[in-house]
């Protein structure tokens, strides 16, 4: 038996548990919550916290069967991800500066600068002291935790006199208390993913991104592939990073934006699968499993990396209409049967709470949708949004 460690049980390493499943792998599943979505898609649950790496080393260095370890869809648990590597001897492509740019917006920004790429002023430091900083910076302003992802204490400033509060709400949620504050720029966004290997982009994919409203900016849609000039243009400069970095094998995540003058701005990075189905449409766009190649190389295997006939692939998430208790979704025997419909993943069970959709945990599901074409895609999102019905029991009182 060889085991494979997957560090977090959110919905987004559902794939990745399922994609082991399909390459012969055992999984073990690390989380403190048992609650977790994906708990319940792995062979064997750990509760654990995915930052002790001390007690995971203890529990794993006595396990010859354990052959790999990942960290699908989060970047808060690299760090661990690579301690374990290293203290258990396990694969891994993660170099130094790779991780710290998945897990250090400013460092990514600096990384971005040293290669002439564009991208707005910023300042980065802890709460106490970036509030002053950011007094050079022209309004508006994004204010983000360095280190965490998911959407989690992120604020847009009009004005200077916004700032404190959204500094110290932002570094709430960063386990170092250090804040990143930008140059606030409109424009479309994208995300960029990507299978390395060989110290190449091996397999790329462009796709249009739909945010939740502002203060949240949660990944709601994705769209892929995108035109291929862009398409282009964000591998070259992702090519440019990697190297700077010397990322040379494993996955990347990517979210990008094209402001209206036509300039593409790489906004950060994940050295791991991206969440939120992207990773999955990836494969979708190429006719080939991505997320089984990205498993097969975290436990030292080498994937084949074929693509078949291109496709249009999306990924769309939904929520709850109101914070309660879920008491039902309607229509999930019907999406399922579609033949344009790849996956519905439920991350949410009648009976639990759920609420509206303002952070990457509180989805109650999303599904994936593929077709020949952009018509065919978006024909069937129109069916998914008619037949799906999340009830919700608003009185949160009843929870008890």
């Amino acid at each position: 038996m060889r085991s494979l460690v997957v560090l977090g049980g959110a919905d987004g390493a559902i794939p990745t548990l399922e994609a082991a499943h399909r390459v012969g792998l055992h999984t073990i599943c690390v989380d403190q919550r048992t609650d977790a979505p994906a708990v319940s898609h792995a062979d064997e649950f750990l509760s654990i916290s995915t930052h002790a790496v001390d007690e995971l080393v203890s529990v794993l260095t006595h396990r010859p069967d354990v052959c790999g370890v990942t960290s699908p869809a989060s970047d808060v648990n690299l760090p661990t991800c690579a301690a374990l590597a290293r203290r258990l001897g396990l694969p891994s492509g993660l170099s130094a500066d790779a991780l710290r740019a998945s897990v250090d917006k400013g460092f990514f920004r600096s990384v971005c600068d040293g290669q002439g790429l564009p991208g707005p002023g910023y300042v980065q430091g802890p709460a106490a002291e970036v509030v002053a900083s950011a007094a050079s910076l022209a309004t508006p302003v994004i204010v983000k935790p360095t280190d965490s992802s998911g959407g989690r204490g992120i604020a847009v400033c009009t004005t200077h006199q916004g700032l404190p509060q959204a500094v110290a709400e932002a570094a709430e949620h960063s386990r170092s208390g250090v804040v990143i504050v930008e140059e606030y720029f409109e424009g479309d966004h994208y995300t960029a993913e990507a299978i390395l290997c060989d110290d190449e982009i091996r397999i790329f994919a462009l796709g249009r991104r739909t945010l939740t409203p502002q203060p949240h900016f949660v990944t709601l849609e994705h769209r892929m592939p995108s035109c291929a000039a862009l398409t282009a243009d964000v591998r070259r400069q992702l090519s440019r990073v990697c190297r700077a970095l010397g990322y040379r094998w494993g996955a990347l995540n990517a979210d990008v934006l094209v402001r209206p003058s036509g300039d593409v701005v790489l906004i950060e990075m994940g050295a791991r699968p991206g969440g939120n189905g992207s990773a999955e449409l990836l494969g979708h766009v190429h006719g080939l499993d991505l997320t089984e190649a990205f498993v097969q190389m975290s436990v030292g295997d080498t994937p084949t990396l074929v693509c078949g006939a291109p496709r249009h692939a999306l990924f769309h998430a939904f929520g709850a209409p109101t914070a309660g208790k879920l008491l039902a979704l309607e229509g999930v025997e019907e999406i399922e049967s579609m033949p344009e419909v790849a996956e519905l993943v439920l991350a949410a069970n009648p009976g639990e709470f759920v609420e509206p959709y303002h952070r990457a945990g509180a989805k109650v599901g999303y599904v994936l949708v593929t077709a020949d074409d952009e018509h065919g895609v978006a024909n069937a999102m129109d069916r998914v949004e008619q037949l799906l019905r999340v009830e919700v029991l608003e009185d949160v009182g009843e929870l008890a």
